[in-house]
């Protein structure tokens, strides 16, 4: 944020592999990858990084770490930030976002169930920009019968 206003956003999805991390892991993963994304920014500046996850604090303490971790931490110490708790009841701009996203891909579906349906009619379909265009509908007489 920069004077109380948000100054960009970043999302991604989960790779098949991130899916069998532990929670902890995926919030530490969440903050790499901000940190790699806005690293221009960041660089040589002091900031504060929010996570609804409080274990994560803790994390920068602990005395055993896996290899993932490590890296992690390593690539960490670059930056000069402080990890805060932000409870998360209070992150409603998170929770607009993933619901979005989840919006985005259920209305993506239906879109490609609605061609595969023309295609079965044996509509032309020709998506065009912003568009998507059908060709004309000729009516058999086999159709009629």
């Amino acid at each position: 944020m920069q004077g109380g206003r948000v100054v960009t956003y970043v999302s991604r999805q989960l790779k098949t592999h991130e899916r069998n991390y532990p929670t902890h892991d995926l919030e530490l993963a969440v903050v790499v990858f901000a940190l790699k994304s806005w690293r221009h920014y960041l660089y040589g500046a002091r900031f504060s990084v929010f996570s609804d996850h409080k274990s994560l604090k803790y994390l920068f303490d602990q005395k055993e770490l896996n290899m993932r971790q490590r890296r992690w931490m390593e690539f960490l110490k670059d930056f000069d930030f402080q990890l805060m708790h932000h409870p998360g009841k209070a992150s409603m701009v998170v929770d607009v976002l993933i619901r979005k996203s989840i919006h985005l891909s259920a209305i993506m579906i239906r879109e490609l169930e609605l061609i595969e349906q023309f295609r079965d009619l044996r509509l032309e379909v020709e998506v065009v920009q912003d568009h998507i265009s059908c060709g004309m509908i000729t009516i058999t007489k086999e159709f009629l019968r």
